[in-house]
């Protein structure tokens, strides 16, 4: 994989992000020439220290991917578009619908349409969400459910990938779409617990405070470890057979409590609680989702790497040392 990404230019969007600066990283160690962008809007998870290691080896632009005159510069001359920009909240998304529209649905078009004026020839890759297909009405869930998303941040993700697909068929812009499942690790914004629980549930741990879990605890989430899923968009930019599909990703299926009591043992202490759900939760409750992930696999041949508490013990570790950078 080095010499295929070595002297590639690549752009990540949402690249001072989590899964963005972890791919960032990544895409320098191989030899790429990386270029990020990112708007560093509050509370959206962007943080300059999550480059840190690179930070003399990245160009980073800090500007809005709602910006299409910014965009239509940036695409120019670029080999592959990792496109991570997006709102992950879906509370944030029920109770500010316009801003998730604008980011996750009409500045992806306008993205592509900066891709196919000024870079017809450039490959993205787009992250797509679990949360498009709703509340599962069979397990495991595989490429072809049905999409009925719970809430606004689906529906707006839903649209985006279309666009990236359509985009294919009509244009024969190269895109595919990933669609991540519950992602945990390193560089997540750990300030408040709508963009993600798993990485709260850690933070919860390592202040010593009572996790709370809500419903019963029961609730199973299919989970990835950061690596995991960056090792996806790396393969899938390398491959000529992912363009105009999307594809699962999937990994350990897992009750939340389980993955709480991992934590705790992974952390030496820690307790939780089962509290009610809240109301603005409860009624964008997915219920259990288990991913069907065997296209991805047959067709670039990955598959989930990293044992859970393996990834665990990775995030406990991180933020325990840079704690300051994330609180």
């Amino acid at each position: 994989m080095s010499r295929s990404y070595r002297g590639k230019r690549i752009l990540i969007t949402g690249g001072l992000g989590f899964i963005g600066s972890t791919l960032a990283i990544k895409l320098i160690d191989l030899g790429a020439k990386v270029t990020i962008i990112d708007s560093l809007i509050p509370d959206y998870g962007g943080n300059l220290f999550n480059i840190s290691p690179v930070k003399e080896k990245v160009k980073i632009n800090i500007s809005d991917v709602r910006d299409s005159h910014s965009m239509d510069y940036l695409v120019q001359r670029q080999d592959i578009l990792f496109n991570l920009a997006g709102t992950l909240s879906h509370v944030d998304s029920m109770r500010d619908p316009f801003t998730d529209l604008e980011i996750n649905c009409k500045s992806q078009l306008s993205i592509l349409e900066s891709c196919r004026k000024f870079n017809p020839e450039i490959k993205i890759i787009y992250a797509g969400t679990r949360n498009q297909y709703g509340k599962a009405k069979y397990l495991p869930v595989d490429e072809n459910h049905p999409q009925d998303p719970t809430d606004v941040n689906g529906i707006n993700c839903m649209a985006g990938e279309f666009y990236h697909l359509l985009y294919f068929k009509v244009y024969k812009i190269r895109t595919t779409s990933l669609r991540l499942t519950n992602t945990f690790g390193p560089r997540h914004q750990m300030k408040h617990p709508r963009q993600g629980v798993l990485n709260w549930f850690i933070r919860e741990l390592i202040d010593g405070n009572k996790v709370k879990l809500f419903g019963n605890g029961q609730q199973i989430r299919d989970i990835n470890f950061v690596d995991d899923v960056v090792n996806a968009f790396l393969l899938s930019g390398l491959s000529d057979k992912v363009w105009g599909e999307s594809y699962n990703l999937g990994g350990n299926p897992t009750a939340l409590m389980d993955f709480v009591q991992m934590a705790i043992k992974v952390k030496g202490r820690g307790k939780f609680e089962i509290v009610d759900f809240p109301e603005d939760r409860k009624t964008i409750e997915i219920g259990d989702y288990i991913a069907d992930y065997k296209k991805i696999t047959e067709t670039i041949g990955w598959k989930p790497e990293y044992d859970l508490s393996d990834g665990i013990r990775k995030t406990v570790r991180y933020y325990e040392k840079y704690k300051k950078n994330y609180w």
